[in-house]
């Protein structure tokens, strides 16, 4: 994906002491500028409810954003709505331009809602990719129709459906079978949950798991499946790109993502690799959280069992695993929901219409 880029990329100073020299230059220009104060004021309003490093290095680079793009826009458009869109909200106001933001999981349900508040009246609008997500933002907007629902979708020409596979006897009932998923390790995700719902498995049912991603968990994951005794029947292999992943999901017989929310609040907004999972006719298990049940409906085209029900997990997989009849059926109901509703060339049109407009 990231091969398919031609626009020219800049990259703002990740932290202002690794470039002095740009942020000083960028300040003695922008700080003479009549939009100046009021900008300042209001980052100064911002830093006294939260005073962390990270605040004043927002301010920072909007600075710098403002000074290398005067006279280049008409508009600004950040991505996520915690850091990015400070920036963006400095950054405009300084160049007295409009801007706009997309939300999408953790930025939504991790920013203070004094401030969520204060950027949907400053921003032009708002797109967020979940209709959890929309109705808790619009809920916080002053304006009616300034959030709306944008899913994410599929580029359906990369996810494309699988081969037919040609007509074969059933699997004998010692063939292997493969259990996926595909996530960062992080806590959000579940991924202890999901070790110990494999634990519970009957010992004589023949199954792999396999696990694509990094993530700072990692480590802590693999002792737990050693302390499970899960060694030999584990995977670990690490980030993937993108047709290593498309080439997992058409191998697997069941993915699972035992997604949860974090005592912190952060979680998954409508994970696309379940789209993923979908787009190649997968059996999914997943988790009843944020905006999941959103793309599975429980017993029609997957099952949704509730967070860190470890038992339930377990159950629910090994159900799949046993029956593969049920799977295809909830395989084939999966490729037709994401056909049908999570193409992304809806998004991308609806996008383009108020970016143009903005």
């Amino acid at each position: 994906m990231h091969d398919r880029i031609r626009a020219p990329v800049t990259y703002l100073p990740e932290y202002l002491y690794q470039e002095p020299r740009r942020v000083a230059r960028a300040w003695a220009s922008v700080h003479r500028w009549p939009t100046y104060p009021g900008v300042r004021r209001a980052w100064l309003r911002d830093i006294a409810r939260d005073r962390t490093p990270n605040r004043g290095r927002r301010f920072g680079q909007a600075l710098v954003l403002a000074h290398e793009l005067r006279g280049a826009v008409d508009a600004l458009y950040a991505h996520f709505l915690h850091t990015p869109a400070s920036v963006a909200r400095y950054a405009a106001n300084l160049l007295g331009v409009p801007w706009a933001v997309s939300a999408h999981a953790k930025d939504v349900w991790t920013t203070p809602e004094w401030e969520k508040r204060e950027k949907l009246e400053s921003c032009r609008w708002l797109v967020t990719c979940t209709e959890l997500n929309a109705r808790h933002l619009s809920a916080l907007s002053p304006e009616p129709g300034k959030v709306s629902l944008v899913y994410h979708g599929l580029d359906l020409s990369v996810f494309s459906a699988p081969p037919p596979c040609p007509d074969a006897p059933m699997s004998p009932p010692a063939a292997e079978l493969e259990i996926l998923s595909v996530g960062r390790a992080v806590e959000k995700k579940g991924y202890d949950d999901l070790l110990a719902a494999l634990a519970r498995l009957p010992t004589e049912l023949p199954w792999r798991f396999r696990h694509i991603g990094g993530g700072q968990l990692i480590a802590a994951l693999k002792r737990q499946a050693t302390v499970l005794g899960l060694d030999d029947r584990i995977d670990w292999s690490g980030a993937q790109r993108q047709p290593e992943v498309l080439s997992a999901l058409r191998r697997c017989d069941v993915f699972v993502l035992a997604s949860r929310v974090t005592a912190g609040g952060d979680r998954d907004g409508l994970p696309n690799v379940l789209m993923e999972a979908f787009s190649q006719g997968v059996a999914c298990v997943s988790t009843n959280v944020s905006a999941i049940p959103e793309l599975i409906e429980d017993g029609v085209n997957g099952v949704l069992v509730e967070p860190r029900d470890i038992t339930a997990l377990a159950e629910q997989i090994e159900r799949l695993l046993r029956e593969p009849a049920l799977r295809t059926k909830l395989g084939q109901a999966a490729l037709a929901r994401v056909t049908g509703r999570f193409s992304h060339e809806a998004g991308l049109d609806h996008l383009a219409s108020k970016l143009a407009a903005i």
